[in-house]
């Protein structure tokens, strides 16, 4: 979205003025800020151009556009965690309806279109659990978990071509071999354990990094460096699956460059 820099601008006049008691000053350029972002807010330029009249009601407007930013944000944001937790769960029913609760009070339109991008992917992925199903537009893994899901809950995993395919693609991803994963699809039995093999890896890469992540967070925060890049440096000698390796390098080189500006 092209406002996004908008709202980084809008983000640091309102700490200036809301936070830190800087006077607004009504530039021509504070002006045109302040009637985008209340566009994109869903905030009409009719209203917007009547608080831009004084600066009592410009400074209201500033605080307006903030609340709706930073409310939409974290709404947008827990409740995607809490559908995560439901699809993974297998409750996708439950999943959908936290999106469309957000739907039902969101006004800011980029806010909105993430929470339709994410109700139609779960759409998507009940759909791919009931039927078994693939989707070549849904996430390669997430359809592996709402298989997993399903084969747990007494179904038949049907090896398809197309289940076949989305195996290859995504065990190299967890770092299992081209003769690992060949191995594995002879059998509908190699398959399901393959498919068990690729989500754990996941799983657990996922867990290990977030662990390290909070305990190097805070030992930079209370400036060990030292400690703070040795969480990195043990993650990396166990990990194995690319992404999070790739992820632990950069957090280890952020370490290792100068520190950010205040």
């Amino acid at each position: 979205m092209n406002g996004e820099t908008d709202w980084d601008n809008v983000w640091e006049l309102a700490r200036d003025v809301l936070e830190n008691g800087v006077p607004l000053n009504l530039t021509d350029e504070t002006r045109a800020l302040l009637s985008r972002t209340a566009q994109q807010v869903a905030i009409s330029k009719q209203d917007a151009e009547d608080a831009l009249r004084s600066l009592p009601a410009a400074t209201a407007l500033l605080r307006e556009i903030n609340r709706r930013i930073h409310d939409g944000s974290w709404r947008l944001t827990d409740a995607r965690n809490r559908a995560k937790k439901l699809r993974d769960e297998g409750d996708f029913d439950g999943a959908q309806q936290v999106m469309r609760d957000v739907l039902a009070v969101e006004v800011v339109p980029f806010y909105r279109e993430q929470a339709e991008i994410t109700l139609e992917s779960l759409v998507g992925l009940a759909e791919v659990h009931a039927t078994g199903r693939l989707n070549p537009n849904l996430h390669d893994r997430q359809q592996l978990a709402a298989l997993s899901l399903r084969v747990q809950q007494g179904h038949s995993l049907e090896l398809t071509d197309d289940l076949r395919a989305l195996l290859r693609r995504t065990a190299p991803t967890a770092a299992i071999s081209e003769t690992e994963t060949e191995e594995a699809l002879k059998s509908l039995e190699g398959s399901e354990a393959l498919m068990g093999m690729v989500l754990a890896r996941f799983r657990e890469s996922e867990r290990r990094f977030l662990n390290s992540m909070y305990r190097m967070t805070s030992l930079r925060d209370s400036g060990d460096l030292e400690g703070a890049r040795q969480q990195m440096r043990d993650v990396l000698a166990v990990e194995i699956v690319p992404q999070y390796r790739r992820m632990a390098e950069e957090q280890l080189r952020g370490l290792d460059g100068p520190p950010p500006e205040l």
